[in-house]
């Protein structure tokens, strides 16, 4: 049939048949990886410097190609050099030694201590070469016919594109690093072969032996050979230390949790390597270079006495993993945050299922919380009922059972609640708390570190109960005793907002949002005490001897004004409860307002007037010499009530609640009397406190800068100041407008609550119930790690460690960037233990260096300084030179050393 014409457009691929096997292929491959590389031709290079391959820097690149369909990696490894000049390559004749040769011959860098191992070990001193190895790490080249087939397709593929650089064939299985490679140039060629014996033949133990061997693989014609250039290197391993005690103690498990615990300080995390973290030290005593005849080492005789060798230098092998305490307490606490089960599940349900007397007794309490009481709700009332809960779990688990002894668990609680000790009998006694947050907290960087790891203050009770539960953890009982501690902990919070005992080492004031949720709470809770406290002592009457509570305003209101006394007017914030002129009991909310009837307001001017004869209620004090616009009276500053206090979670829900209002008129409406709550009790205070104002007097208060003063000039020609509001406020259906005509003079204390501190505390006392172990290791992990980078940063500031240092301040940006989220990734989170886990080892390495060389014994000041950079020089270089070989006097101490374990 006819064949149709193609388009022109269509691209025939043509296949080269010229490279007909895959062994052909192969060699092609090889040259066109060494084309890509640009290491054809003539290298050119200076001479290399002594040392230059441990202070260079050692580069590689890769790439893949496959035999058949067996794959190849292919690795060029070379060290980076400056440009070298082109005048160098002219200089050089053609029958000129390649570079590769050269290196060869130069004994400057013969024992590297840091570089591939076929310059390390095989101590060829190249600067370039290329190794061809199977990609997978299983697979292997075993059979003699494959290297062979190997080693003819690499010296095929030099010849053809005259390249200079070596090429190594790894053979054997990898872990053998085995290689054999060639080198080509204009009429030369070296070949390297290796051998591995099991066993090494006697003849091969000394110098001469080798000697033999080299001269009759070189197969020279020349009868008298020219000397031999030798370099030696014998090496010596140090494994025994036992006549050297680890200086770490391990802490006795057993002893009571009080002071100290087998030298663990209760309260503090433990530190150090539980085994030696160096293994082996490994002594290398060098003779760099020796002709040939100078020196005798044979089967009978060897001069090679290495107290006597040139150069000694030094590396130490580290302990893999070893175990440390620090390490061991995180990975412990971090478990916990994978667990599944509640407290409840922990510590047996019959806890709770027996029916009887003191079920209904908590429900009658429960339900006498809930009802509105005229009088003090009984006292004890559900704590109580809570203590003898706790008689009954003690009951039903057995004292055998509970996971924490009595001693233990007082221990702990007495730790973390030290005014628990001088607690008085009478509940509402008024006492001081001796709240460790009070202090001013210290201006230093560690101290601060819990706004950056979002943890908690120092010396707060959350920091230090994030402590005892990882002891506990750790050392008592594992997740049991920590459920135990918590279960005790939740039942002294509910006992201490029953019995209003402010809670110790927490700051007062609102929640701080730089701490953890878990610190925000127990802040919440100790708001609600604080109020409920002050109340209570109001209704009492004690209000004579007693200083105003609650914190003062931060200036929010009015802080931006001018006035005759600032320092007064910032004092508007002073706690309601604080002020009670009456034994009148304080309600939830003023259902019924027939006692408001008279003091009701009309809209408009006419509310006005007649709000002139009310008896004003609820001043603080006057404000500066500002007077009322209209009456004429001094302007005084009202006593409000203070804006709830929020926790980042309630603040969340609060935002997530607005925006689901969303933008309709409404909607927006809704929000806005939602937002203007506080604004709403102010502007009540306000009107109680001053009579017959108007809008622009609380303005002028509230917010002075929307009331705007200009001076203007009357009809008599003189100048007077004219105030008028600004322009949002005289946007129509204002929120302020609205809420000022709904606000009735009101004073703060027969107010409904903005912040209703019992059902506040219930709930964060319900959340503290309801908290898993895991939610409780989640909740206080921040503070572990906080608390473990402060020990890492004592510890390493007794050794003074550079490299030590670095690695803190990436451990603490590290964490502060993981941390700030709500959630952290597991991996993160281990990744930032792992970091800490390695500090531990390096500084638990130098401790362990520095009792084997007995820095603190020696007495003489300047030895002691070079003791000290020689084991600093240890930890942080991979090799490091003896100063003055045996005779210095680190020298002295290794010798001892292996004379010491040599008689073990």
């Amino acid at each position: 049939p006819a064949l149709s014409p193609q388009p022109e457009s269509e691209v025939f691929e043509i296949t080269d048949f010229t490279t007909a096997s895959e062994w052909e292929r192969f060699i092609s491959k090889i040259e066109e990886v060494l084309n890509d590389w640009k290491l054809i031709g003539i290298s050119s290079g200076k001479p290399l410097d002594k040392g230059i391959f441990t202070t260079g820097t050692w580069e590689e690149k890769s790439d893949e190609i496959s035999f058949a369909d067996f794959k190849f990696s292919v690795t060029h490894h070379y060290l980076v050099q400056e440009p070298s000049d082109k005048d160098g390559k002219e200089e050089l004749g053609e029958d000129a030694l390649p570079l590769p040769m050269r290196d060869l011959l130069c004994m400057n860098n013969d024992f590297p201590p840091r570089a591939h191992c076929l310059v390390r070990w095989y101590v060829y001193g190249l600067r370039e070469f290329v190794v061809i190895a199977p990609a997978a790490n299983n697979d292997a080249v075993v059979s003699e016919s494959k290297c062979n087939l190997l080693l003819s397709s690499i010296s095929i593929a030099l010849g053809n594109t005259g390249c200079q650089v070596p090429l190594f064939v790894q053979i054997h299985h990898k872990w053998r690093r085995m290689y054999a490679g060639e080198c080509q140039g204009p009429g030369v060629r070296t070949d390297f072969e290796m051998v591995h014996l099991r066993k090494v033949p006697s003849q091969y133990t000394h110098l001469a032996g080798l000697l033999d061997i080299f001269k009759t693989k070189i197969g020279c014609p020349l009868t008298p050979l020219p000397p031999v250039s030798i370099a030696i290197r014998l090496t010596f391993v140090l494994q025994d230390w036992q006549q050297y005690f680890w200086p770490q103690q391990p802490p006795d498990i057993d002893a009571l949790v009080g002071g100290e615990v087998g030298g663990l300080e209760f309260g503090k995390l433990p530190f150090g390597a539980c085994e030696d973290p160096i293994s082996e030290l490994h002594l290398a005593t060098t003779w760099p270079h020796l002709a040939e005849g100078i020196i005798v080492d044979n089967d009978v005789y060897s001069d090679l006495d290495p107290l006597q060798a040139p150069q000694w230098s030094v590396r130490v092998r580290k302990a893999d993993n070893p175990q440390c305490l620090l390490g061991d307490f995180l990975t412990e606490f971090f478990k916990l945050c994978r667990r599944k089960e509640s407290t409840d599940e922990i510590l047996g349900r019959s806890a709770f299922d027996e029916e009887g007397k003191e079920v209904t007794d908590i429900s009658h309490a429960l339900s006498k919380l809930t009802e509105p009481a005229p009088v003090p709700i009984p006292k004890l009332s559900v704590t109580n009922m809570v203590h003898s809960a706790k008689k009954k779990i003690r009951k039903h688990r057995g004292v055998d059972e509970s996971p924490l002894s009595n001693d233990v668990l007082n221990t702990i609680l007495l730790f973390l609640f030290p005014d628990a000790a001088d607690k008085l009998a009478d509940v509402f006694e008024s006492r001081a708390s001796t709240s460790a947050g009070s202090n001013p907290p210290p201006e230093n960087e560690d101290y601060n570190l819990f706004s950056h790891f979002k943890s908690a203050p120092s010396d707060s009770l959350t920091y230090k109960l994030a402590l005892c539960l990882c002891m506990i953890n750790f050392y008592h009982g594992g997740v049991k005793g920590v459920a135990h501690l918590w279960q005790e902990f939740v039942l002294e919070m509910r006992y201490r907002w029953e019995n209003n005992y402010l809670i110790p080492g927490l700051t007062s004031g609102s929640p701080d949002l730089r701490c953890c949720l878990l610190h925000q709470k127990l802040q919440m809770l100790n708001c609600c005490i604080e109020r409920k406290k002050a109340r209570d002592e109001g209704k009492r009457g004690s209000m004579s001897d007693r200083s105003p509570g609650g914190a003062s305003g931060d200036g929010a209101k009015g802080g931006d004004h001018s006035g005759d006394n600032p320092d007064k007017e910032k004092e508007f914030g002073k706690s309601w409860e604080s002020w009670s002129d009456s034994e009148e009991e304080f309600f939830e909310c003023l259902s019924d307002t027939e006692d408001l009837k008279g003091n009701g307001q009309e809209n408009g001017k006419k509310g006005a007037k007649e709000s002139v004869n009310l008896k004003p209620e609820g001043r603080l004090h006057p404000h500066g010499k500002l007077m009322l616009l209209h009456p004429g009276e001094p302007l005084y500053v009202p006593i409000t009530q203070e804006p709830a206090p929020m926790t980042e979670d309630l603040l969340e829900e609060q935002s997530e609640v607005l925006a689901k209002l969303g933008t309709s008129a409404e909607g927006a409406h809704l929000r806005a009397r939602m937002q203007s709550a506080c604004l709403l009790s102010d502007m009540e205070s306000f009107k109680a406190a001053n009579p017959g104002c108007c809008l622009e007097d609380f303005v002028r208060w509230y917010s002075p800068r929307d009331y705007i003063e200009e001076e203007v000039v009357d009809e008599k020609g003189n100048k007077v100041i004219r105030g008028e509001l600004s322009a949002r406020m005289k946007i129509p259906s204002n929120m302020w407008v609205e809420a000022w005509e709904t606000a009735k003079p009101v004073p703060a204390r027969r107010q409904k609550r903005l912040f209703d501190d019992t059902r506040e505390a219930e709930k964060v006392l319900h959340y503290l119930a309801v908290q898993k172990p895991a939610d409780l290791a989640r909740h206080l992990l921040p503070c572990i790690i906080h608390a473990a980078v402060l020990k890492v940063k004592e510890e390493e500031a007794l050794e003074d460690i550079s490299s030590v240092k670095k690695i803190i301040k990436q451990i603490i940006s590290h964490s502060s960037k993981v941390l700030r989220f709500p959630s952290p990734e597991d991996k993160k989170l281990e990744e930032i233990i792992a970091q800490i886990m390695s500090v531990e080892a390096i500084i638990a390495r130098a401790r362990s260096l520095k009792a084997k060389f007995g820095v603190e014994k020696c007495e003489n000041e300047e030895e002691k300084e070079d003791l000290q950079r020689f084991v600093n020089s240890l930890l942080e270089q991979p090799e490091v030179s003896v100063v003055g070989a045996g005779r210095g006097p680190a020298g002295s101490i290794i010798h001892k050393l292996f004379v010491n374990a040599q008689r073990v």
